[in-house]
């Protein structure tokens, strides 16, 4: 269901007549705990003790503080000798959800160490009624933010528009 809903929203970003080449816009609502532990489920998992990865795949949903992330598959990368997580790679197409705002994305890489996600490909960013796209997105957890890049296209509806505003 959030995906038809975020299709639709796309197909009205793509004739807003706003366009800009970059955009700062917040995200999260709050800053994100990025000490807070990471759980993953997913179909199947894969683990290469040589190269210190992990394989998700089928269905796969991260979940840190208020923050979810999902994807068909997830490459878990480790800090090498401490066994704790260094980032994780999303593929396949991505949902990012944090508080009452969703991204997605063809492509999600989320550097754990850094409080960053940087999304690409069709990067489709909701925010209540309004609704943003563009090449590229980086999220900055930690500050709560995020800069899109490329191409971007806004969608800002008014509260009259969405009939909230009206007594």
């Amino acid at each position: 269901m959030l995906r038809l809903a975020l299709v639709g929203a796309a197909v009205i970003a793509l004739t807003a007549p706003l366009h800009a080449q970059g955009a700062q816009v917040a995200f999260g609502g709050m800053a994100q705990d990025t000490d807070a532990p990471v759980e993953v489920s997913a179909d199947q998992l894969e683990v290469n003790q040589s190269d210190g990865t992990a394989l998700y795949t089928g269905n796969v949903v991260i979940g840190q503080g208020e923050m979810r992330l999902a994807a068909p598959r997830v490459l878990v990368v480790y800090v090498e000798g401490q066994g704790r997580i260094d980032r994780l790679e999303a593929t396949g197409g991505v949902t990012l959800v944090s508080g009452e705002e969703a991204a997605e994305a063809e492509r999600a890489d989320y550097d754990i160490t850094a409080g960053t996600v940087v999304m690409s490909g069709n990067v489709l960013l909701t925010q209540g009624q309004n609704v943003l796209t563009s090449e590229r997105m980086v999220v900055d957890l930690e500050g709560g933010t995020a800069q899109m890049e490329g191409r971007v296209r806004t969608v800002i509806r008014s509260q009259d528009e969405t009939g909230q505003g009206q007594n």
